[in-house]
């Protein structure tokens, strides 16, 4: 087994590009890439290549932390990857969403609204990220990229029906408007 990396530590992982070792836990890294914000990895996954690793360790070590969560900041903002904190409608907070069955022998499943709420954010701060990849793609031409941003507009649109979980309107999902 290969050696275990440290906070601070450069990967380059094939899918998400550069990015540095924010936190080690027990099996798995928190990685923060330019392309993606912060993602966890196994560390079993092999879908990425060491650049550099941090030997910092000891007294110094939360020096380096503050300095690597400035470096992510910075780059995050830099390139518009920063998550923004949106806030859930006050009628929503400490509530559940319920998942009836049609079947009266079948239990509910119930789950808290701002877990739903969150993973509604996540899909669309994913889908900025993958119209960004889209839009800066050099092998995509003008026409495919017109397409393919047509469909994440449909997207947005479908997820419309989410906008009532939202405090404010500029947090929307907007897809199609009538007038196209």
């Amino acid at each position: 087994m290969a050696s275990e990396l440290t906070v601070g530590s450069r990967i380059d992982h094939d899918r998400y590009g550069e990015g540095i070792i924010g936190k080690v836990g027990i099996v798995s890294y928190d990685v923060y890439f330019a392309r993606g914000g912060k993602i966890e990895i196994s560390k079993s996954n092999k879908d990425y290549k060491v650049f550099e690793t941090s030997e910092s360790q000891g007294e110094n070590n939360s020096m380096d932390i503050e300095a690597l969560e400035k470096l992510l900041i910075y780059t995050l903002d830099k390139y518009g990857m920063l998550q923004e904190t949106i806030p859930l409608g006050e009628k929503w907070t400490g509530g559940k969403m319920i998942l009836q069955p049609a079947n009266p022998a079948l239990q509910n499943k119930e789950i808290p609204i701002e877990t739903f709420f969150h993973k509604i954010v996540m899909i669309r701060d994913r889908m900025r990220v993958l119209e960004q990849n889209i839009n800066s793609n050099p092998r995509l031409t003008d026409e495919e990229k017109i397409d393919i941003q047509q469909y994440i507009t449909r997207v947005y649109g479908s997820l419309t029906t989410f906008n009532v979980l939202f405090k404010e309107k500029g947090q929307y999902f907007v897809g199609e408007s009538s007038g196209k």
